[in-house]
């Protein structure tokens, strides 16, 4: 049985169900038959990047059907805040080496862009044959740096989500669906 509240309360604030664990999932499944229609012969590694694409990843992977591989990279640019503190650390390196391979780097949510920014930097200089992008949700209106993401699940607002892999304060991650912090708080 999932943890699907109506709404949950995390670290003294209210969140309201935003994006519903069907519309992930079929969200989800829509971008892995693009993956398996685009890397078809090309036996991608996905990276994910660690704590928030852990689920979004795994629910990924049960809808390819091409052969492709899995590793992960863990940064850390939140801390326990709400917001960016503007500096990427990195927590865990690659295991995998992926030079001459097909790159897909597997995000929760691209808010400044700043990490994915860093990550595209640092996969290019280990000479991959592509870097490709997807993110489950991309805050469009927060976005700084300029990268190019080829598959996003839910464009959404500049607002405060968690669950599904997403945390506030490592808090909340273990929700099947995406909540929205309440603006009546």
């Amino acid at each position: 049985m999932f943890y699907l509240p109506d709404e949950v309360f995390v670290n003294g604030e209210r969140f309201k169900t935003y994006i519903s664990k069907e519309t992930l999932d079929k969200r989800i499944a829509e971008i892995g038959q693009e993956i398996n229609r685009d890397f078809v012969d090309k036996r991608p590694i996905l990276i994910g990047i660690l704590n928030g694409s852990f689920i979004f990843l795994a629910d990924l992977m049960r809808h390819i059907s091409i052969p492709c591989e899995v590793d992960f990279i863990k940064l850390s640019s939140y801390g326990d805040e709400k917001v960016s503190s503007g500096k990427v650390t990195e927590r865990k390196e690659l295991d995998a080496n992926v030079e001459g391979r097909h790159i897909i780097l597997v995000e929760d949510i691209v808010d400044t862009g700043l990490s994915l920014s860093y990550m595209v930097k640092k996969m290019k200089e280990k000479h991959p044959l592509s870097v490709t992008i997807i993110t489950l949700l991309h805050k469009f209106e927060a976005t700084k740096y300029d990268i190019d993401i080829d598959y996003v699940g839910f464009p959404i607002k500049n607002e405060f989500v968690l669950g599904y892999g997403l945390d506030y304060a490592q808090e909340g991650r273990n929700l099947a669906q995406i909540y929205v912090l309440d603006p009546e708080n």
